[in-house]
């Protein structure tokens, strides 16, 4: 979704312009950074860092929940749905069928009807299988489940997942887990285009400027996960991400200049006192 919005509000509430809200299907979000909950050294640091970034929605991998021992302390335990959202996923799925029934467990066990659609199409780049991923998309969506599928950044494959009913589409700016950043922004930018559906950069952020980028280009919002629980302060990079998704969201309603070959004053060139000769002799010289 290109086109940029116009400011909203006095400059008093600029952070509030920038983070109107993300909608995804019929469910709306104040915040657009999206949160990952694997990797944390502890629960405890999990649950800061979440409070930190202000996210809404937080992601839940199924098939790493302990599901068959209902007597155990479970992830479920740690995240306080009084204040997200979860967002289940279907990371570990190698096809379009376990993909799609591990969705459907997710709906069962009263998570919810959202779900981040992962179909991953080779385990060392991670990167997804994106026919097996149309597939799942077109079941889930006939059975009334609010897609949500992690894609690559190719803008023809995002179109078609967006007419298979995506409520969005969530390409990657790098693969999973690398902290490269957007390596493509031209892709991104193209992708932006194609969509009429939200775009969330999903994978490959590795720091706040990483973020900033990608809403800079008009991103709807950004998924991280590594980038925060692997940081040496995950709280601290928490907060960055928080500020850096506004910022970014600020300076692409308030449209930056345009890139130019040459300089341009600063300061008008009308009204300039002009140059007045002074003889030397006047000067004393």
């Amino acid at each position: 979704m290109m086109s940029p919005q116009s400011a909203v509000g006095s400059p008093q509430n600029t952070v509030a312009s920038a983070a109107r809200v993300l909608r995804v299907g019929p469910h709306t979000f104040r915040s657009r950074l999206i949160l990952g909950t694997g990797k944390y050294a502890t629960a405890a640091l999990m649950r800061e860092a979440i409070a930190a970034s202000g996210a809404e929605l937080v992601t839940v991998a199924i098939r790493r929940l302990n599901l068959d021992r209902p007597g155990e302390p479970s992830l479920l335990d740690e995240l306080d749905r009084s204040r997200i959202t979860l967002l289940p996923n279907t990371a570990a799925c190698y096809t379009a069928e376990d993909a799609i029934r591990t969705a459907r467990l997710a709906r069962e066990l009263g998570l919810s009807n959202l779900i981040k659609l992962e179909v991953i199409g080779d385990p060392k780049t991670l990167l997804p299988d994106t026919e097996a991923l149309l597939e799942a998309t077109r079941v889930l969506v006939k059975e009334g489940f609010v897609v949500m599928p992690y894609t690559n950044d190719d803008p023809v494959v995002a179109k078609k997942l967006e007419e298979a009913g995506a409520a969005c589409v969530m390409p990657l700016a790098a693969p999973i887990g690398s902290g490269q950043g957007i390596l493509n922004p031209l892709s991104i930018r193209l992708l932006l285009e194609a969509a009429s559906v939200p775009v969330i950069v999903d994978a490959g952020v590795g720091t706040a400027s990483d973020a900033a980028v990608a809403m800079e280009l008009g991103a709807d919002g950004v998924l991280m996960n590594t980038a925060i629980a692997g940081a040496a302060d995950c709280v601290k990079m928490a907060r960055a991400m928080r500020l850096a998704v506004e910022a970014g969201r600020l300076a692409y309603e308030a449209g930056r200049i345009p890139k130019k070959p040459y300089a341009s004053a600063s300061s008008p060139v009308e009204g300039l006192v002009a140059a007045v000769s002074v003889d030397k002799e006047l000067l004393g010289s």
